[in-house]
């Protein structure tokens, strides 16, 4: 398992520990983190599952691809450093002790 912390806006954390192989989506979904609404389900065709990754990790999640990057441009403010789709984030082992942050509201 991989201990996964979800920061809400208003700053309430949420620490979740998350089966690898599963997403930082599905962690946050399965375990009622508010703010993660991913209504496409984890189909990379939306982007309310849109998170920024803590700068301490920014370099330990794997790179974006042309179609996650496609989304987030209909994120709400996202950064383009740090905003991902939690949906497209396979958590392994590596992950644990990953702190994202969610933004104000997801569009």
């Amino acid at each position: 398992m991989a201990m996964i912390t979800y920061m809400e806006f208003n700053g309430t954390r949420h620490d979740v520990e998350v089966r690898p192989g599963k997403t930082v989506m599905e962690g946050a979904r399965d375990n009622g983190v508010p703010g993660i609404d991913a209504d496409c389900g984890g189909a990379c065709a939306c982007s309310t599952c849109h998170v920024y990754v803590d700068d301490a990790w920014l370099d330990r999640v794997p790179k974006k691809d042309a179609m996650e990057e496609d989304m987030l441009d209909f994120a709400y403010k996202p950064d383009p450093v740090r905003s991902r789709l939690t949906c497209q984030i396979k958590v392994t082992e590596a992950l644990d002790g990953l702190v994202v942050h969610i933004p104000e509201k997801q569009i």
